[in-house]
C-alpha cells in the first residue's frame, strides 16, 4: 500500500516539475478551483503562506494581467513570477499590521495554505494549525470584499468544528474539501467559504 501511495505522490511531483510549478501543492488549489470557481479573471488574490510559489503562479494565470496577486511568507520565494504578483516577507502572526499596510485592500479571494512546523504530536500540531487558521480568518475579515471567497488549510483536531463554524457564520456557502492530490496520510483538510456576507 505504501508503495502505491508513494507512486501517487511522485506522479504529482513529476507533473509539477513538468508544468514548471515549484511544488505539487498547486494541484490542491487547482482541484478546488475546478470545483468551486473561486478565482476569476481580474480578481485581487491574497496568498498567505505562499512559499514556494505554486499557488501564486496558478492564481496569477487565473487572474491574468488585469488582476493582482499578493503573497506573504516568512521565506523568500525564488521562483520567477509575473509582473502582477508581489511577495511580502513577514510573519502574519506577529507583523500583521505592517503587512496589512503593505498589501492594501480589498481582495476578492484570500487563500491560506499555511501550516505549522510539525512536532509529530497530533494534538499539538492541530492546535498550532488552528491558531494559524484564526490568523488567516482575521486577514479575511479585514481584507476580503463582500461576496469574496476564502480557502484555508487546517489540520483535523479538536478545534476543527469550532473553526468550521466560524467560517460558516461569515459566508453564504461553506464547504469542507479533501483534495485527491493530498497525501493519504495527511491530516490536512480545506475549509472553503464562498460569498462573504
Amino acid at each position: 500500500m505504501a508503495s502505491k501511495q508513494n507512486r501517487w505522490s511522485d506522479h504529482y511531483s513529476r507533473r509539477a516539475k513538468r508544468e514548471n510549478y515549484p511544488a505539487r501543492s498547486v494541484y490542491k488549489l487547482q482541484e478546488m478551483q475546478q470545483r468551486y470557481k473561486l478565482i476569476r479573471k481580474g480578481d485581487r488574490v491574497l496568498d498567505l503562506g505562499c512559499y514556494p510559489g505554486s499557488w501564486l503562479l496558478y492564481a496569477a494565470r487565473l487572474t491574468t494581467g488585469s488582476g493582482q496577486v499578493a503573497g506573504i511568507d516568512q521565506k523568500k520565494v525564488t521562483v520567477a513570477l509575473p509582473g502582477h504578483v508581489s511577495v511580502h516577507i513577514g510573519d502574519v502572526t506577529t507583523q500583521a499590521e505592517a503587512l496589512l499596510e503593505q498589501i492594501g485592500e480589498p481582495f476578492q479571494v484570500v487563500l491560506s495554505d499555511m501550516a505549522p512546523a510539525t512536532t509529530g504530536q497530533k494534538d499539538v500540531d492541530a492546535a498550532r494549525s488552528y491558531e494559524l487558521c484564526l490568523t488567516a480568518l482575521q486577514f479575511a475579515d479585514r481584507l476580503l470584499s463582500r461576496s469574496g471567497n476564502f480557502v484555508c488549510k487546517i489540520f483535523q483536531g479538536s478545534e476543527f468544528a469550532e473553526f468550521s463554524n466560524a467560517v460558516k457564520q461569515r459566508f453564504k456557502t461553506d464547504r469542507i474539501y479533501k483534495p485527491r492530490s493530498s497525501r493519504k496520510a495527511s491530516k490536512e483538510i480545506y475549509i472553503i467559504g464562498i460569498g462573504k456576507i
